[in-house]
């Protein structure tokens, strides 16, 4: 009899393996009151964490081995100038501005970025989706404006007074339209490099204001898919815009959705009116780009620096066209006088920045996207770190200074980063170089690219597009790699590309996000059994030689239960152990009637009178249902109300509902929604910390009754 009050005592208290700790929670207020004061606490060493944190340069410079790194630096930097300098011209046709404000944006980006990057290797200037951006909307700002987007430079020279200090002045002789701004006339050209720049200036302040408020988590909504389809989505826009140029055509960039589309339409409808001058230019220059591309991937390994293929096809383009005199001869499109030396700086026009408001907004995320994730990338590579938030300042200050340059939109570059880490690069002084690269081209070289052919700009433009073109070959290793990776690339690149590049960027967010959703309102379910009588339970469907516990189903839901999912999770668990309580308490409650009215016919036709009681047989192949948790990471109200309705409702068919492996906040939530009953009473009897514990619970609980009534018979 002694024995048999020992194991019931034993069943009854389990000992507690774990105990949790105590932790008092501060207040708000206090937080708030301790964060303010070291915020507010001024001293020598405070100060100068703050300058070093936000110039890194005074950090690492002193510390700088001259003889270890100089020379990767210079190499690095001056390599990616000389490659740097084309684009910048190119990248201009996207932008929609003139020439000479892609160098003015290179040579400031790199400077400040040098000042306050803590990126090693990431080059900051032009890109071709920020101009691509940029360029939409300063076509359309112009187009509202009254100018004539058909409207080209002639051969004439270009007047030379907007470089002075009344920079409303028109960039050519020949335009008559104009409209004030800021109290002066401006031109066609003037109101262009207007909108970028306050444009620019407004994407800077979201960057700032983004890194003030730590509002870096943004960017984990966008998604490594995401954004990969919507980079060569954005590819397949710029390729279009830069189809007229390759054929001589002037068709104006169309306004509105549909770009690509429409493009193409006008392109061959106007197909006739190709300039076959522009036509054997752009294939000469397309191969020999191309050419020096595939010697370069073909034969990275011995090539000690990168072939400077833009830098021939833009000399020998500049000569031929020079000497050919193409402009006069042929009517071929040419770059047009640019000048040397700096423009006075200028303060953004404050009235473009309330219509640009919006347009700013995709421009400042994908911008400081681009920089942190490729700062992240390289700093990896080469073992060292990076600070997010800081980077988003210093994107931010590369956008918002140069603006009062005459600067439009930058961002980290992908392909000049890739040169940098292959030539060498150290630090950023290589961004130093690049951006007296630079400017020795603003002082003194830019004038010689007068002749240089906006088709040649173009071939550099799409030649460069390669990478982001060639990952509609990997659609397929993407497909067996993850369905739901392929599928939110293929529906990103193609909003982006046949609706417009804003509405892609959202499409592409929403959809991503919309993935997830619906992954966690159908996520997988299992029943799970046990491996050779050990403590290890796993998904009967996937592994073999598992067997369930005698009279329990483990039921496992791998996803957060929430107000989205809750119904899910219940339909799940109902089909998987076959039993839905109300139906069953229905069915049972139908055949007590059932049988009571038989027993009663009965009982008339054998004229035997009783008390009309009629038990009923209904008995379940289980008792227990373990709902493991361990793949449950959060729970919201919806979910505690889903997890209290299927303990009363099971209990009243007589099956016990408990829960294991949940982890801290999940036991928090059951905690304060009282799932555990007044004063967490019942918390040793609904939650198990392992599977295994609680079957070994469910089998003591239901061997208790028989051990009782052991003890009765002794005693």
């Amino acid at each position: 009899m002694e024995e048999v009050t020992k194991f019931t005592e034993t069943i009854e208290n389990p000992p507690h393996l774990l105990e949790r700790r105590i932790c008092q929670q501060k207040s708000t207020l206090s937080v708030l009151k301790s964060k303010l004061k070291r915020g507010t606490t001024c001293s020598l060493p405070r100060a100068r964490a703050s300058l070093t944190g936000f110039f890194p340069v005074v950090h690492w410079l002193p510390k700088y081995k001259l003889r270890e790194y100089i020379w990767g630096d210079v190499m690095s930097g001056l390599i990616v100038g000389i490659i740097l300098v084309p684009q910048a011209i190119a990248y201009c046709l996207l932008a929609g501005v003139e020439p000479i404000y892609g160098l003015y944006t290179s040579f400031y980006a790199n400077i400040i970025y040098f000042l306050m990057g803590t990126s090693r290797h990431v080059s900051v200037g032009i890109f071709s989706l920020m101009s691509l951006m940029v360029g939409q909307v300063v076509d359309r700002m112009v187009y509202q404006a009254g100018f004539d987007l058909n409207e080209e430079s002639g051969p004439t020279t270009v007047s030379t007074n907007m470089f002075n200090s009344s920079v409303g002045s028109n960039l050519t002789a020949s335009v008559q339209h104009s409209v004030e701004l800021m109290g002066l006339q401006c031109g066609k050209e003037c109101y262009a490099i207007s909108t970028a720049a306050a444009l620019t200036f407004l994407a800077g302040i979201y960057q700032v204001l983004m890194a003030v408020f730590r509002l870096g988590f943004v960017s984990v909504y966008l998604s490594a898919p995401m954004l990969d389809g919507f980079a060569t989505g954005a590819s397949v826009t710029i390729l279009t815009v830069q189809a007229k140029y390759l054929l001589g055509l002037k068709i104006p960039r169309h306004q509105g959705y549909g770009t690509v589309v429409i493009t193409w339409i006008n392109i061959f409808a106007n197909i006739h009116k190709t300039n076959f001058c522009d036509l054997i230019t752009s294939a000469i220059c397309i191969s020999i780009l191309v050419a020096g591309k595939e010697i370069q991937e073909r034969y990275k390994d011995r090539l000690k620096i990168p072939l400077p293929t833009e830098l021939v096809v833009v000399a020998g383009a500049t000569l031929a066209s020079h000497f050919g005199d193409l402009n006069v001869q042929y009517g071929s499109s040419v770059s047009g006088h640019i000048p040397t030396g700096f423009i006075p700086p200028k303060v953004p026009s404050f009235s473009l920045i309330p219509q640009v408001a919006l347009d700013a907004i995709p421009l400042a995320v994908i911008s400081f996207a681009f920089t942190v994730s490729l700062s992240e990338m390289f700093a990896k590579k080469n073992g060292y770190t990076v600070r997010p938030n800081q980077e988003m300042l210093a994107i931010g200050c590369c956008n918002i200074l140069p603006s009062f340059f005459h600067c439009f939109t930058t961002s980290a570059a992908l392909a000049k980063t890739m040169v940098k880490d292959s030539t060498g690069c150290q630090t950023q002084v290589s961004s130093l170089i690049s951006a007296l690269v630079v400017l020795l081209v603003l002082l003194f070289f830019a004038p010689f690219f007068y002749a240089l052919q906006k088709c040649v700009l173009a071939c550099i433009i799409i030649v460069s597009l390669r990478g982001a073109l060639r990952k509609f070959q990997d659609v397929p290793a993407k497909w067996r790699a993850s369905q739901n990776d392929a599928i939110v690339w293929m529906v990103t690149v193609a909003a982006t590309a046949l609706i417009s590049v804003e509405l892609g960027l959202l499409v592409g967010i929403v959809f991503s996000m919309l993935c997830v959703i619906f992954k966690s309102q159908n996520p997988k379910v299992s029943l799970l059994g046990q491996a050779d009588n050990t403590g290890l339970y796993e998904d009967m469907e996937e592994y073999k030689n598992l067997m369930p516990p005698p009279q329990i189903q483990i039921f496992r839901f791998q996803a957060p239960l929430y107000y989205a999912n809750k119904d899910s999770f219940l339909k799940s668990l109902y089909n998987a152990v076959r039993v839905e309580p109300f139906l069953e308490l229905t069915r049972r409650r139908k055949a007590e009637k059932k049988a009571k009215d038989t027993a009663t016919k009965q009982i008339k036709s054998e004229d035997h009178k009783n008390n009309g009681e009629v038990a009923v047989g209904l008995v379940l192949d289980f008792h227990t249902i373990v709902v493991d948790c361990s793949a449950t990471p959060f729970i919201d109200s919806a979910g505690l109300a889903a997890f209290k309705g299927l303990v009363k409702d099971y209990k009243e068919i007589g099956v016990s509902v408990i829960l294991a492996g949940c982890n801290i906040s999940v036991i928090d939530a059951l905690e304060k929604g009282g799932f555990f009953g007044k004063n967490c009473k019942d918390m040793d009897s609904l939650l198990f910390h392992t599977v295994h514990a609680a079957v070994l619970h469910a089998n003591r609980r239901a061997a208790a009754p028989d051990c009782r009534s052991g003890e009765d018979s002794l005693m």
